[in-house]
This record gives structure tokens, C-alpha cells and sequence, in this order.
């Protein structure tokens, strides 16, 4: 869904965000990601196309595990997250994923194609797609008889009831 920039601005209520900065302390990963929540929202209030650029290509976007911190402590309740979101589908689409982001990319490409065809995380399938997508191949590999020995791998995926629903779901969206 292409928004025009007004219809952004009012979706996702750029412009009721008064830079208070809760949304940045109560993060996480603050100090992780490229751009705190503070500056995302301020980049967004400039209208700049080079800062929008910037945050698609950031990993800041890729970064955000969706916890609704910053939700839960904004005074005015921006949707943080959501505008995370449409970002990370706005990067994808116009193939503006950088290179340090490639690797968060693939993990979550990973966990989702677990979650579509078992309908729940299959470990052994998310570390395969995960690896097959970077080449990381060797890295972390003495971690995994560890696991296995712990009952931490099953070999076999343990499927849901209703895995054609999941498959519905996807298919409606652009993943």
C-alpha cells in the first residue's frame, strides 16, 4: 500500500508525537539501533526524502522487535511499531536492505517460512533457512549437538492442525 505523504503523516500521527522522548527510554535496543524511536519520528516530521532514505536503509527498522514499549509509554499512544512496519515493507519492496541489515533480514525471512509451513517454530528449519540464506554455515555449528543432546533440536517438526489456514494468511500477504 503506497500512502501519499499527508496520508502517511495522518495514519500514523507523525506530527502528535512533541519529541517528549519516552518512546526512546523505554526501548530496548536504544542503544543498539541506528536511530532511536525519538529520532525516527522527528526524521518522519521533516518530510526530508533524504532522511526517509536513510531510515530505509538503516537497520534501526530491522532492529525493532515490536515489543510496544514505546506504545505503552507515549502520552500521545504513536503506533511506533506499526510505523516500524510499514517502513520494513517500503525497504523490502524498493530492495533498500543494507548490508549490515542482510543477516536480521534473513532471520526473520527464516522464522516466518517456519511459522508457514508448521505453523508454529521448527528450530532445525528456522537455523537451515537462516544459514542457507547468509552462507554462515560453520558459525555456531558445536552448538548444536549441545542442543540436540538437551532435546533442544527435534528432528521432526511438531505441526500444527489447520497449517493450510497459515498458508491462507501468507498467501495474502507480501511475504
Amino acid at each position: 500500500m503506497e500512502l501519499s505523504e499527508q496520508a502517511f503523516a495522518e495514519k500514523f500521527e507523525l506530527y502528535g508525537c512533541y519529541q517528549c522522548g519516552k518512546c526512546t527510554a523505554g526501548c530496548q535496543l536504544a542503544d543498539e539501533v541506528d536511530f532511536p524511536p525519538s529520532m525516527v519520528m522527528h526524521m518522519l516530521q521533516t518530510r526530508d526524502e533524504e532522511l526517509f532514505q536513510q531510515l530505509l536503509n538503516s537497520k534501526t527498522i530491522w532492529l525493532c522487535v515490536s515489543c510496544q514499549n514505546c506504545i505503552e509509554r507515549c502520552p500521545m499512544s504513536i503506533d511506533i511499531p506499526q510505523i516500524m512496519d510499514y517502513l520494513r515493507e517500503k525497504s523490502a519492496g524498493e530492495h533498500k536492505i543494507n548490508h549490515q541489515s542482510r543477516d536480521i533480514v534473513a532471520f526473520h525471512r527464516a522464522f516466518l517460512d517456519s511459522i508457514k509451513y508448521t505453523g508454529r517454530l521448527y528450530e532445525i528449519g528456522l537455523i537451515a533457512g537462516y544459514k542457507t540464506r547468509t552462507f554462515h554455515l560453520t558459525q555456531d555449528v558445536k552448538l548444536a549437538p549441545k542442543m540436540y543432546a538437551k532435546g533442544k533440536l527435534p528432528l521432526v517438526p511438531e505441526m500444527i492442525t489447520g497449517t493450510r489456514n497459515i498458508k491462507g494468511i501468507f498467501s495474502k500477504t507480501k511475504i
